[in-house]
């Protein structure tokens, strides 16, 4: 239930994000710029407020269950981030930085789900955690050129 609820609000930040985005008809002019400024600082507040508020969901939790929450939250809050920059410039150097925070993210999970593990079952799950890495990070780069 506390996950759902974790990825409700994160899903739902993400989409006032978009939202506020969406908002912005023209392209803003050194005259024109401090709205959108202010836009994007109340974007990057409010993901840092959900973070903070997934990260304190975790604290009820205990051992590797909240290593895991807590890497989680990390990795949601870098890839608001990374696709709040995309949508304010949108490029494809952002582009690739959403795609890399993604796959940083769910490695650090992988891995940390791997710690639950003991032993050569904890050496095979951070080994195919490597792979799927190596694997995405490979897409990306192929992606770039």
């Amino acid at each position: 239930m506390k996950k759902l609820l974790l990825m409700f609000t994160i899903a739902s930040s993400c989409l006032v994000a978009v939202q506020t985005s969406a908002q912005v008809s023209a392209p803003s002019t050194p005259a024109t710029s401090g709205p959108a400024d202010a836009e994007y600082k109340a974007a990057r507040d409010r993901i840092a407020a959900d973070s903070k508020a997934a990260k304190a969901q975790c604290d009820a939790m205990k051992d590797n269950a909240k290593d895991v929450c807590i890497e989680e939250a990390k990795g949601k809050d870098k890839m608001a981030k990374a696709e709040l920059d995309q949508q304010r410039k949108p490029s494809d150097s952002n582009a690739r930085k959403v795609a890399e925070a993604r796959v940083e993210a769910a490695y650090n999970v992988a891995k940390e789900k791997c710690d639950a593990h003991k032993g050569d079952a904890k050496a095979a799950c951070v080994k195919q955690a490597k792979a799927e890495e190596a694997k995405e990070k490979a897409e990306i780069k192929a992606v770039k050129k």
